[in-house]
């Protein structure tokens, strides 16, 4: 539901009308049933009756009478317009004054403000309701289906509003003076850094307090040094994720095993990239060979290289196909013995269902592989089949879950 607002714009003109056509049929000669001394009257009694029909329209002053055709014709459009006009504006301020959003907005104080309506704002909400369930939020966006809106407002017990909060109109009203911390979530990255430098233009208080998502990481290291992305803090749901991966899975595996690892990342993309930058961050004197396979390696690996510089890990291998072809394995194999020591090889790319067959398929050929297999979303049917296969089902949206910083849910 919108935040109501009067609108003047066409109001004015509208009001200057029926005055002059009231005020023209009176000088015209009309009188009324219950005023017939109007007819005599100077100009200034007559404009005083005429701006006495958006009181109380005719009711006073009684019909026009007498005098030209056209001079009641007037008249007789200023007595329906003038109170018509005054009664709309009236309703349109009271629902303006009373609109839900107006009083609750202002009254709130030391909220969590969403802005977007996702499965990332969903995720955020299930982590956040956990830490503090009692914290008031209010879910922004431009645009929500009726059955997100319900599913906000029943299962984490949010205010919903609809609005564009790149809009200064808007954000004025949105009393982010008072909030605790702004996240934006939305699927639109420049709309978030847009909004973002408008409401710290507007509430420089609010420096540090806003959480931006980017889901282009390239286009989030691009604004690094910008002065709005300084002012906030800037996040990629894949790097969560990864972080989460490299901490649970991976660090504790590195410190098991005596030789140094192989890694193979059969699967580039965001994912495969924020893993491998945790890796070059946290493990690279742990990790002997890293193998990246993906059909669009070459371009994907020359892109990442410009900022994370492969060359940290002693030897890198890059293939160019498809992984559910067994050929690309064979070529893996010629490079690297996966048969030595336990190589970790995450699935990771965007197909849940090639993961998981592929998986099953490696863990037959390399027993002695951690295998890690990728999904979206939390699935007890890949969890049965990980625990079954001995393979590591891991979900994006359930690493995302575990690893937004405490600082964000304990408010």
């Amino acid at each position: 539901m919108p935040i109501a607002s009067i609108n003047f714009g066409w109001r004015w003109p509208a009001a200057i009308l029926f005055f002059s056509f009231a005020l023209t049929g009176l000088l015209m000669g009309v009188s009324l049933s219950e005023r017939p001394s109007i007819e005599t009257a100077d100009i200034l009694t007559k404009a005083y009756y005429s701006l006495g029909l958006f009181v109380v329209g005719g009711l006073d002053l009684g019909t026009p009478q007498g005098g030209p055709i056209i001079g009641r014709s007037l008249l007789w459009i200023a007595y329906f317009g003038a109170p018509i006009l005054a009664a709309s504006t009236l309703i349109e301020a009271l629902v303006n004054v009373l609109s839900p959003h107006r009083w609750r907005l202002h009254k709130i104080k030391n909220h969590l403000v969403i802005v977007g309506s996702n499965e990332l704002t969903i995720t955020f909400l299930k982590a956040l309701r956990i830490k503090s369930p009692n914290i008031s939020v209010i879910v922004i966006d431009s645009q929500i289906s009726k059955l997100r809106e319900h599913e906000l407002r029943a299962q984490f017990a949010v205010k919903v509003v609809v609005g564009d909060v790149t809009h200064s109109y808007f954000i004025d009203r949105l009393n982010l003076n008072q909030a605790n911390k702004i996240f934006m979530l939305g699927e639109d990255n420049f709309q978030s850094y847009e909004a973002a430098n408008k409401i710290l233009k507007r509430f420089p208080n609010l420096k540090g307090n806003i959480v931006i998502h980017c889901n282009s990481i390239r286009f989030m290291r691009s604004m690094a040094e910008s002065r709005v992305a300084k002012s906030c803090i800037n996040f990629n749901s894949y790097q969560l994720a990864a972080a989460g991966l490299t901490r649970k899975h991976l660090i504790n595996h590195f410190l098991k095993t005596k030789p140094k690892d192989v890694v193979v990342l059969a699967g580039f993309g965001l994912f495969g990239q924020t893993i491998l930058e945790e890796l070059s961050l946290f493990a690279t004197k742990e990790i002997d060979t890293i193998a990246i396979i993906d059909k669009d390696a070459q371009r994907r690996v020359l892109v990442v290289d410009e900022q994370l510089k492969l060359t940290k890990f002693c030897k890198r291998e890059v293939l160019e196909g498809d992984i559910s072809h067994p050929r690309i394995w064979d070529d893996l194999s010629k490079k690297i013995d996966l048969n030595y020591s336990e190589p970790i090889i995450i699935l990771g790319t965007g197909s849940a269902e090639e993961n998981l067959r592929a998986s099953i398929w490696l863990k037959e050929k390399y027993p002695n592989a951690l295998i890690i297999s990728r999904s979206h979303q939390p699935s007890k049917f890949a969890e049965e089949i990980g625990q079954q296969y001995d393979i590591q089902n891991v979900s994006i949206t359930q690493l995302v879950k575990d690893n937004f910083p405490q600082e964000w849910l304990s408010l």
